[in-house]
């Protein structure tokens, strides 16, 4: 057996999130049926993050088993040739057989864009999320900032996360403005479940002027969920890098960065 790892982009809200469901209708599920029709048997991938439905992706990592012997070049141009226009493979290279996408990575990170005008964008319906009162960059830059460091995150995971724990390192969090979007970037070891959509909506919170930026600071400490802000909708976030160890000849040394940059269109 061989193990295969891949580089996958996609957008999230072709899809009802990465996880395999009975429907099919998931990015995992038009995957393994892609990568089964190359290597002429059954496939079970496995994800670096497992978005929920509309989240996109820039540099989703998974890796796979297979008996199977064909050239690197089939499991790129011959899987997108049975994937849908939602999905691509970008990249797959082999790796020892200990690799696992998951539980190997040590970053991920996240990028929030989300257009704020008085009216809802068209073109870009689905990729941003849209908010439509004026909000206070220099206040959303003060909130961000109590998020830094190691942190209990419950106030911002969802109701069924299955997570064990819910400290997380957060690496890099911060907000700015680029012309009529807001740009909310996350880097950490790991997140919540729904955590970056729920952090979106808390700063949408208090760049509205509901809150001061030190209400962050506050519903943190508290670790209350129903003290925070309804969680955001999902069209503006981008699974964007993972990062591992080195040793795993993965490209740029496993450091998986594709970051979507402004104008999107």
């Amino acid at each position: 057996m061989r193990r295969i790892a891949l580089g996958v982009e996609y957008a999230g809200d072709a899809f009802e999130g990465w996880q395999s469901q009975p429907h099919g209708r998931t990015v995992q599920d038009v995957l393994e049926a892609a990568l089964a029709k190359i290597g002429g048997e059954p496939v079970r991938l496995h994800c670096a993050g497992r978005t929920d439905t509309g989240v996109h992706a820039t540099a989703q990592v998974a890796h796979f088993d297979t008996a199977a012997v064909r050239p690197m070049s089939a499991w790129v141009r011959g899987v997108n040739a049975h994937l849908p226009r939602a999905v691509v493979v970008r990249w797959a290279v082999a790796v020892d057989e200990d690799f696992h996408a998951r539980f190997l990575a040590y970053e991920r990170r996240y990028r929030y864009v989300l257009v704020n005008a008085p009216t809802r964008p068209a073109l870009l319906a689905g990729r941003v999320g849209w908010f439509h009162l004026p909000l206070d960059a220099r206040a959303m830059a003060a909130a961000v900032a109590h998020l830094a460091g190691s942190h209990d995150f419950t106030t911002f995971r969802a109701a069924g996360c299955q997570a064990r724990s819910p400290i997380r390192h957060m690496h890099e969090a911060t907000v700015r403005r680029e012309g009529a979007c807001f740009v909310f970037d996350f880097r950490a070891d790991g997140f919540l479940h729904h955590m970056i959509r729920n952090l979106v909506g808390a700063l949408v919170y208090v760049g509205k002027g509901r809150y001061p930026p030190d209400w962050l600071a506050e519903v943190l400490a508290a670790r209350d969920r129903s003290l925070a802000a309804p969680t955001f909708a999902p069209d503006g976030l981008y699974l964007c890098g993972v990062s591992y160890p080195p040793r795993w000849s993965l490209p740029d040394d496993g450091r998986i960065i594709a970051v979507p940059q402004l104008p999107l269109i």
